[in-house]
């Protein structure tokens, strides 16, 4: 199977279970603020020109924002990886295209850099989310998160590979 369409669907598996972690997290107190309504605010924003806010909390809640916020989470952690993984392959040479599963992880691991600098900024919480709701911590519940979406995404290119 191609490797696009192969790191499409892990892409979407590693975001299902990135989302099974976070609320798995959440219940024992490990939570980085985040959730789909403020993701999808965010990103209706940016269709209006609105990259950041002061706090988004605060910012007045947008029609459709929680299916906005899904399609945006699915679309990322599909369409994202299946553009940036497949390169990412080709510049690493044979060591991660023999270890897909390892490879993911890592790159899972590295993705933990989109919320830390772009998406908590952009929320108005700093980086790494510092100064995000009280009780929160970006900083250990975004790898965290992100290390089982680079396992659905390496386990998936591994499993479609071996066809």
């Amino acid at each position: 199977m191609n490797l696009f369409v192969l790191a499409f669907l892990g892409g979407i598996l590693g975001a299902v279970l990135m989302d099974v972690t976070e609320t798995v997290a959440a219940r024992a107190g490990i939570s980085s603020g985040v959730n789909v309504a403020l993701v999808g605010r965010w990103f209706l924003g940016l269709t209006r020109g609105r990259l950041a806010h002061a706090d988004i909390r605060d910012s007045q809640p947008l029609p459709g924002e929680v299916r906005a916020g899904w399609a945006f989470h699915i679309l990322v952690g599909g369409g994202g990886v299946a553009l940036i993984y497949p390169a990412l392959l080709q510049f690493a040479g044979p060591l991660l295209a023999a270890h897909h599963v390892l490879g993911g992880v890592l790159f899972g691991l590295a993705t933990s850099a989109l919320p830390w600098f772009i998406l908590l900024p952009s929320f108005g919480w700093g980086w790494f989310g510092q100064r995000g709701p009280q009780g929160s911590n970006a900083l250990l519940a975004s790898p965290l998160s992100h290390i089982p979406y680079g396992f659905g995404v390496g386990a998936v290119i591994a499993a479609g590979s071996a066809f």
